[in-house]
This record gives C-alpha cells, structure tokens and sequence, in this order.
C-alpha cells in the first residue's frame, strides 16, 4: 500500500472516487441495534409503506458513516484529527439495494505549523443513478511532509476521478 499523502500533496482541486458499496437490510438493522434508533422509518416495513417513501429508509447517520468510512482511503491522507463537518445535508433518502461511492474534493487549505495543515474536504455520497444523496465538508487536521523535498508521486493518478 502506497504511503499516506501529507498536507503537502494535497492541491486545491484534487478529486478522488472511492469504492462502492451496496446498502443491505442487515446494514440498517446492525445500525439500528448499535445506535438504539429503532424508528420504524428504518426497521418496519408496513409503518414505512404508509411514508412519503413508500419504503424503508437507510439511516441518515449510517450513510455518513458509509461517507467518513468510504472516502477515508479515496485518497488516503496521514490524518492527525478529525476536527468538524460542517453543513451536512441529507439530501435525498437512502433505500435498500442502493449503491452507494463517496466523491471527495480539496477545497481548502490552512498550513497550522511545521507538524500539520488543516484541510477541507467536500465530501458527496453517491446513489448508483448518480444522485447526491448527502453532503458537506469535513475539516482534518493532515500531518506535513517530515522530509525537506516534498514526494513526488504520481500526481495524475491520484487525483483521477475513475468512471464506473
């Protein structure tokens, strides 16, 4: 596995696909058991037949879970802290069977001293349609390069969006 990108890699613009991964009932009733949040927009299907969805729903804090999980290696960075997310929204709902990938952008940068910079990710969970079905930023605080010269790697390769 490659080494982790540092604070000095990364450039305003950089853009990365992560994996995908298909939401399954059992997902939802493990994040139901683990979190107490039996509502029954998640776990019932007849109370959620009668919804404006017409279906059971994925929870929205699971889905941005699947977001910090998902795009933690799409790219991944030497992170020292995790320190907000910002103007999360839950844009549309997340249904079973849904195929989900995370779009992760650098859309800011903040050197904080010779150890680390703070950097903003806009961070997308996306359906298999394409749809946006969350998004916001996370702010992390990534660890700088400890050598004098920056690594150079290859550059086009980890920033290319991949098409699936």
């Amino acid at each position: 596995m490659d080494e982790p990108l540092t604070f000095d890699e990364l450039q305003l613009g950089d853009r990365w696909k992560s994996p995908a991964r298909t939401m399954t009932e059992t997902d939802i009733v493990n994040f139901a058991g683990m979190t107490g949040d039996f509502n029954p927009l998640h776990i019932d299907h007849e109370f959620a037949a009668n919804t404006p969805w017409g279906k059971t729903i994925a929870h929205g804090l699971l889905g941005l879970s699947w977001v910090a999980g998902l795009g933690s290696n799409a790219p991944r960075p030497n992170t020292v802290a995790l320190v907000a997310i910002r103007e999360w929204e839950f844009l549309k709902p997340v249904f079973v069977g849904d195929t989900l990938h995370v779009v992760t952008e650098v859309v800011g940068k903040q050197s904080k001293g010779r150890r680390a910079g703070r950097v903003t990710w806009k961070r997308s969970l996306v359906n298999q349609r394409g749809v946006v079905v969350q998004e916001g930023y996370f702010d992390t605080l990534v660890a700088t390069n400890p050598e004098p010269a920056v690594r150079k790697r290859g550059k086009a390769a980890s920033t290319a969006e991949t098409s699936t």
